[in-house]
């Protein structure tokens, strides 16, 4: 193993030299290498470990700097059950030299997140981030290494506002104290960037290196990388995150001028960098890869101090994360069930589609709350869960967001606002797209959605058409002045999140009265204990999900048809997606509807058993959450 670790880290020495050279004064090259949307992934990909591991191999012929580009502390149990800080510690461990917040470093609300930056040993950074006007962090820093000096400009995503929780940017009035200087333009964003680059340069900076939480998805405009590039001069180099991509591109700024950009995935799958040449002063990016399903310090033997912090911050948790508190006799997912990519990786869906796991979701807030209707989030539900016994810690991966059950009253029209602002992007992904229970909708994708925000993306109306349509509720229409009662979470119902205003100020039946992950927990074990026979069970969920699942396919198909038979300029290009999306949806259909709930009865042993096995509650897991109710989470 070590020989397999000493040729990896020779592979990484190779990608460029280290010579003096007259031009620069540098005696070795820089490198920056950065993480970003790591979500609290430490040992998996490279880990902090193999991160580790790597840096201090390069720094024997190079000058390392090591930058975080957002999105560390949020995303696996070990985040949501210490709020946090046991990844900020890590993150010291590692040694980073400066981060910035991603959208997820806000989740455990904005008095904790200030918290951790004073516990973080090295600095955060962002030029857009503001409190009634003025920047709460510095715009950049400055790194001198031989004489030349490199300055790191932050930049967060406007969309943090929605992403996160509305009400965390907010006086106790309502009124909006933070902001990141987003507009419809974006053109407050390019200033703010503009600003900071000209300063660190009039303060002597060699070369500008942008550390942004940005994307380039639609889910991200108006404010991409690939914007703030093209609006913006003297960036030398650009490392990005947000969208969890690998891609290595070069985009010209607002002079013409070549800046290349790196992305770097996710849960440290890749390390990306930025390397300042020794030999003629230039600057190239690029990423140094990893499979994101094995952990590199296990595969390598690598052993060194990070190796043990980590140990020890996930030894006190495992005990209690590895506690069954559920069981499902199949997978629970977010992903198509039917296809992969490219890759062979799973396809994500629940962010445009509903899901057995999104139901599942939804269902439980229905029954838990005694409501009418129920939503969730699709953005709010992040892992799959394989079929079998069903740990504490793979709940809080489902729901690491630490959100609490409530229920409201609120009107049909206040529903159909909800559906259409949640589909407002189908067929594209959007974090809002709603898990439902309770209620079948149609989503028309030939109308453009006509939906409207406000500067912070939050929902304003809709100006035109609905494309949300036939919405029923219990098997009858959905009465637009009619009151009903509609559970959901705080995130959704009270703060605003995903720009989910309309529920604001509707009368609150339930307060936060039961934890998100809890509320699953029960409901699983509430549903096998009411002991439906599997045929029953079968029967029972395939008569509640014909009609949505009906209703999507054809009115996907009908949108299709045109495309799959029509002609002209790109047809040739559009006809055969068209043909194989209508294609793949029929036989989708027939899979899920027919045989699948066929082979499930089969292989379940129905005939032998009618009643499911009752899972014993564990009574101690109840009081295990009171007692570290605000260990968990912390407003």
């Amino acid at each position: 193993m070590k020989k397999l670790l000493a040729l990896l880290l020779a592979l990484l020495l190779l990608v460029g030299g280290s010579a003096f050279a007259e031009e620069t004064g540098l005696t070795k090259d820089i490198v920056v290498l950065f993480t970003s949307d790591v979500h609290c992934g430490i040992d998996q990909g490279f880990g902090y470990a193999g991160l580790a591991a790597v840096r201090d191999t390069m720094e024997k012929s190079s000058h390392v700097l090591l930058v975080d580009n957002g999105d560390a502390i949020q995303g696996e149990p070990i985040g949501t059950m210490t709020t946090g800080e046991a990844i900020i510690g890590l993150m010291n461990d590692v040694g980073y030299d400066v981060a910035i917040p991603g959208n997820h470093e806000f989740d455990y609300g904005m008095d904790r997140f200030l918290e951790l930056t004073e516990m973080a040993d090295f600095p955060y950074i962002s030029a857009n981030f503001n409190k009634d006007g003025e920047l709460v962090f510095d715009p950049y820093v400055i790194e001198e290494i031989e004489g030349v000096k490199i300055a790191f400009v932050g930049v967060t995503t406007p969309k943090t506002i929605t992403s996160s929780t509305p009400k965390y940017f907010q006086d106790d009035e309502g009124n909006f104290i933070y902001g990141f200087m987003q507009d419809e333009t974006s053109e407050k964003l390019y200033a703010a960037v503009q600003s900071a680059v000209d300063a660190a340069i009039a303060e002597g900076a060699d070369y500008v290196i942008a550390m942004a939480h940005l994307g380039n998805e639609a889910t991200c405009a108006p404010y991409t990388y690939a914007d703030v590039i093209a609006n913006t001069t003297g960036i030398d180099a650009f490392l990005d995150g947000h969208s969890h991509d690998t891609d290595q591109v070069v985009m010209q700024n607002k002079d013409g001028e070549d800046v290349p950009r790196s992305g770097c995935g996710t849960k440290l799958g890749g390390i990306g960098y930025a390397r300042i040449s020794a030999a003629d002063g230039s600057i190239q990016t690029g990423l140094y890869t990893w499979t994101n399903d094995v952990s590199v310090p296990a595969l390598l033997g690598i052993e060194n101090d990070i190796t043990t912090a980590v140990a020890e911050a996930t030894e006190t948790l495992d005990e209690k994360l590895g506690e069954v508190v559920a069981k499902s006799d199949v997978e629970l997912t977010i992903n198509d069930p039917e296809a992969v990519d490219e890759n062979g990786q799973p396809i994500r869906i629940i962010r445009n589609a509903e899901t057995n796991l999104g139901d599942l979701c939804a269902d439980a807030y229905r029954d838990q709350g005694d409501a009418d209707v129920a939503f969730v989030n699709g953005g709010g539900i992040r892992v799959s869960i394989p079929a079998g016994d069903i740990t504490l810690g793979d709940i809080l991966q489902v729901h690491p967001f630490g959100n609490a059950l409530c229920v409201v009253e609120a009107t049909g029209q206040q529903i159909l606002d909800a559906l259409e602002w949640g589909a407002r992007n189908v067929p594209g992904e959007n974090g809002g797209f709603l898990q439902v229970s309770g209620l079948t909708y149609e989503i028309h994708t030939y109308i453009e959605s006509s939906c409207t925000a406000d500067e912070n993306g939050l929902f304003i109306g809709v100006d035109g058409e609905y494309r949300v349509k036939n919405v029923k509720v219990a098997g009858e229409d959905l009465d637009l002045t009619k009151t009903y009662t509609v559970a959901s979470h705080n995130y959704m119902l009270k703060d605003g999140g995903d720009g989910f205003t309309m529920f604001q100020g509707c009368n609150l039946l339930q307060d936060e009265v039961k934890l998100d992950n809890q509320v699953l927990i029960d409901y699983i074990t509430l549903c096998r204990e009411r002991g439906l026979a599997v045929v029953n069970s079968v029967v029972t969920s395939g008569k509640s999900r014909l009609r949505p699942v009906l209703m999507t396919t054809a009115t996907t198909v009908l949108g299709m048809i045109p495309m799959a038979i029509g002609g002209g300029q790109g047809s040739e290009m559009w006809s055969p997606m068209a043909i194989a999306v209508i294609g793949g949806l029929t036989i989708s259909t027939v899979l899920t509807l027919i045989l699948i709930p066929t082979l499930y009865c089969v292989f379940a042993g129905t005939g032998i058993k009618n009643q499911r096995r009752k899972l014993r509650r564990q009574r101690e897991l109840d009081t295990y959450f009171q007692e570290h109710k605000n260990d968990i989470i912390k407003k």
